[in-house]
This record gives structure tokens, C-alpha cells and sequence, in this order.
């Protein structure tokens, strides 16, 4: 049994309560598993760790949408504790209410996102990237394009940086050509850059709003910036995302991982059927998730097809690729 006292900083009580402290009878109902203790702007919670911790994360999602909106309803304190339905189905923004399944889960949501959009794990293997979080401070997350696999990551990130366990969120990319030559991209290094950049821009764009993102641009709170502008530093106090790393050397996804602070939380991402180096054999991620497949303390998520949570059509697309590898793969296996 352990005690928490969590403050509602920058916010009004009373409206976080609401008349006649409806919402806080709401909260109290949907977690039956731990005691609460309301008074004025402290909110004390008794319980188990494990429940006490999934309360706090909860309850600091809710704080954060009343001081970035200035109200709470019935309604949105049900998404968050897993009692309504919501809308969408993977770790992607949601809205208030809809009609496109089961709502968020208790386990599910990660955080409250840009114009109050639930971002939540909405897949298996998204929800097991979310658990491993917890108690890994290294982890791949490999698989197909559009399993979130990203997005999860990225909201994690967020996360982490809302609930002050790093200081800041930097998110890299080896700027690898696929097809195109960045000498002949128009514009200086910044703006020939940008391109290979702007998949993590758009997920932070749903996650915090425009104004506070640019402001943790300015200030470093959040650093985008390609995977060489990493070498010689020491990434700590920090949530770090490499994303795309099946584009990566031996060399530089060993620079990368040796830049690990002593308080720093990584994530890997890569999709291995989709190498853009001129050789697919020159990829250094393969070749590390063998490596450190049985080390202590790395995790490791293999994302699927069935993760798939863009339109219909990416997972067939996908499977067509995969049959024909296969096929292929077989032909030449026959021959030799």
C-alpha cells in the first residue's frame, strides 16, 4: 500500500471537481481499486503501487485538458478512466465522442492531445510498447508501415516530458535518398532536411498544440534533428526516438545507441522491408537486433500487419508485398 499526493497546479478546483463535485463522484466510481481524498487543490490516492501509478497518469491527463481548455465534463472523465465509447481504433488522436467501436480502455489511453484528441495504444503489440515502457529503458518497436509504431512512440514521449520524467524529446532519422537526390532539393540544409523530418513534425502537431510546440522548438525542449547531428553527444535527462533505423549503418545505429545518457529512455523504430541504403545487406539494424536480443533491460516489439491502423488498403498492400517475397525468396531458394 503506498500514498500519493498529486496537486492540481494551474487550474481551478471547482471546476476540476465540478457542481456538486460530480466529477470527482465520477472519478471515485471509476476507480474502485484505490482510495481518493480530495481536498481544495490536493488530491490524495491510496493503494497498490501498480494502481496508484495508472490513477496518477490518469487523473494528470485530465488536469492537463482543464488547464489547456479551462472545463471538464462527465463525459471526457469516462474516456479517460475507460468508462465510454470513443472514437477510432489505434495510437492516434480520438475526439470526445463516436460511434467506430469501444472507447479507450483503462490501460489505453496515453495522453490527452491537441484539441482534447485521446491518443491512445489501440493495437496489441501498440498496447505491449506502452507496457514496456515502463520498465525498459531500451526498445525496438519493428514492423510494417502504419502499425503505429511511431506514433506510440512519439506519444511516449510526450508523455514523459508532460509528466516531467525527462527534460526533453529528441527525435532523429538517418537522411537517407529514396530515389530522390537532396542536392537537388531546393533550398539550404534546414529545408533539404525538413522533408525526411516532417512525419515526427505532423505526429507532435497532435499531440501538442502549435503555439507550445514551436516554443519547445525554440527553447530545446524538443530537438528534431537528422541522426548525424547526434555524434559526440550525450543524450540524457531525455526521451530519444530514431526512427527509420533499418536506414542505418552498423556504425551509426552503434553511435546512436552509445549516446545513451545514464537517464535517458530510447526507442528504436524501423520497418527491415523497407531499407533505402543502396545495399539492403548494409543495414545495421538487423544485425543489432541479434546482438542485443538477450541483453537485460532492452525490450524488443515485433509490430505486424494486424497493427495495421491506416486505411484498409495499407494492410493488403502490405500482404501483397510480403506474398511476393515470399514467392520470390522460394524461386530462388529452388534454383540454387
Amino acid at each position: 500500500m503506498i500514498e500519493k499526493e498529486i496537486t492540481l497546479d494551474g487550474i481551478d478546483p471547482r471546476e476540476f471537481y465540478g457542481p456538486g463535485n460530480a466529477n470527482l463522484n465520477e472519478i471515485v466510481a471509476l476507480a474502485p481499486k484505490v482510495k481518493i481524498i480530495a481536498r481544495g487543490t490536493t488530491v490524495k490516492v491510496l493503494g497498490s503501487q501498480p494502481e496508484v501509478e495508472a490513477f496518477e497518469r490518469r487523473l494528470q491527463g485530465l488536469i492537463d485538458y482543464v488547464a489547456k481548455y479551462g472545463h471538464i465534463s462527465k463525459e471526457t472523465v469516462r474516456q479517460s478512466f475507460g468508462g465510454s465509447n470513443g472514437h477510432g481504433n489505434g495510437a492516434e488522436p480520438g475526439s470526445e465522442s463516436g460511434e467506430n467501436g469501444p472507447g479507450p480502455g483503462v490501460e489505453d489511453v496515453i495522453l490527452f492531445g491537441t484539441a482534447g484528441a485521446i491518443i491512445r495504444a489501440k493495437s496489441a503489440n501498440q498496447r505491449l510498447l506502452v507496457a514496456k515502457s515502463e520498465d525498459h529503458d531500451l526498445m525496438f518497436a519493428i514492423g510494417p508501415a502504419g502499425s503505429g509504431k511511431t506514433y506510440t512512440a512519439i506519444a511516449l514521449a510526450v508523455k514523459a516530458l508532460k509528466e516531467k520524467q525527462v527534460r526533453r524529446i529528441i527525435l532523429t532519422r538517418p537522411a537517407v535518398e529514396a530515389g530522390e537526390k537532396l542536392g537537388f532539393l531546393p533550398g539550404d540544409v534546414k529545408e533539404k532536411l525538413d522533408p525526411y523530418l516532417q512525419p515526427l513534425y505532423d505526429a507532435l502537431g497532435d499531440m501538442v498544440p502549435g503555439a507550445q510546440l514551436a516554443k519547445y522548438i525554440e527553447e530545446g525542449t524538443v530537438q528534431i534533428a537528422p541522426l548525424a547531428f547526434m555524434r559526440g553527444r550525450t543524450l540524457d535527462n531525455a526521451f530519444v526516438i530514431l526512427d527509420e533505423a533499418q536506414n542505418t549503418t552498423l556504425s551509426q545505429i552503434k553511435m546512436f545507441l552509445t549516446r545513451m545518457g545514464p537517464s535517458a529512455k530510447f526507442i528504436v523504430t524501423g520497418d527491415l522491408t523497407q531499407i533505402d541504403l543502396p545495399r539492403a545487406s548494409d543495414s545495421g539494424l538487423a544485425h543489432v537486433l541479434g546482438l542485443l536480443s538477450r541483453v537485460k533491460g532492452i525490450a524488443i516489439v515485433n509490430f505486424d500487419q494486424t497493427d495495421i491502423i491506416r486505411h484498409r488498403l495499407v494492410k493488403e498492400i502490405v500482404n501483397a508485398f510480403n506474398k511476393d517475397k515470399e514467392e520470390k525468396d522460394g524461386k530462388s531458394d529452388s534454383e540454387d
